[in-house]
């Protein structure tokens, strides 16, 4: 393994572990609300996939919070040069009402690690989650990054939702005007209290050559409290 990929596994887990921190420290305070924090497991034709999603406000009255949506796959021979991962580690400020700013760093492995500055609009009920980041990255190649993430969970019955959620990232490399990575996610399925399962499709593209690498399987997630 050489030195570039062991600091990049390296970086990985200081960010998890970061993530993890601020999951707990959420839960160790009574008085703060119970804001879920779901995992997702996907196993599908090509690649396993792991997404796990941290949103914290640092105290209910805080107009600061913490955001991460990192997610992980890889072919199932394990080889490293298929590792794929998105990790950003954002802290955000809401200016009005569900409008924000954001600041942090994010790390993949075709565009590397940059610190970013953005902007994000935010909103949750019942049956809708929905947030929207659009930032740039402060490198050299000045990427700017899209990014959504979007379910609808309406009841079916007394114990059970429906689950449905389109995700999507979107980085351009504006000082060479040319793709650099992006995805879209599709999840189907049902939801039963914190449980949720169904099928998912994961269609990833790269480089400025747009390397296609679609993935279709089944997906299982537990939203821990």
């Amino acid at each position: 393994m050489n030195l570039l990929n062991r600091l990049i596994i390296r970086k990985i887990l200081l960010m998890l572990m970061v993530s993890f921190a601020v999951m707990l420290s959420g839960q160790a305070q009574e008085f703060v609300p119970k804001v879920p924090t779901p995992v997702e497991f996907m196993t599908g034709n090509n690649r396993l996939f792991f997404q796990m999603v941290v949103k914290k406000k640092f105290t209910p009255e805080s107009k600061f919070g913490f955001l991460s949506v990192s997610t992980f796959s890889t072919s199932y021979d394990n080889q490293l040069d298929e590792l794929d991962l998105v990790m950003p580690v954002l802290v955000n400020y809401t200016i009005y009402k569900n409008f924000g700013l954001v600041a942090g760093t994010t790390i993949n492995n075709i565009v590397g690690v940059s610190p970013l500055l953005g902007i994000q609009h935010s909103f949750a009920n019942q049956e809708w989650v929905a947030v929207t980041i659009a930032s740039l990255f402060l490198n050299s190649r000045r990427n700017a990054e899209l990014f959504g993430i979007y379910e609808y969970k309406p009841k079916i019955s007394q114990k059970t939702n429906l689950y449905t959620r389109v995700q999507f990232m979107y980085i351009h490399g504006i000082s060479q005007n040319q793709h650099a990575r992006s995805f879209l996610q599709v999840r189907a399925g049902l939801k039963m209290d914190a449980l949720s399962f169904g099928l998912g499709a994961n269609l990833d593209q790269y480089g400025p050559e747009r390397t296609f690498k679609p993935n279709y399987g089944l997906f299982i997630g537990w939203a821990f409290q």
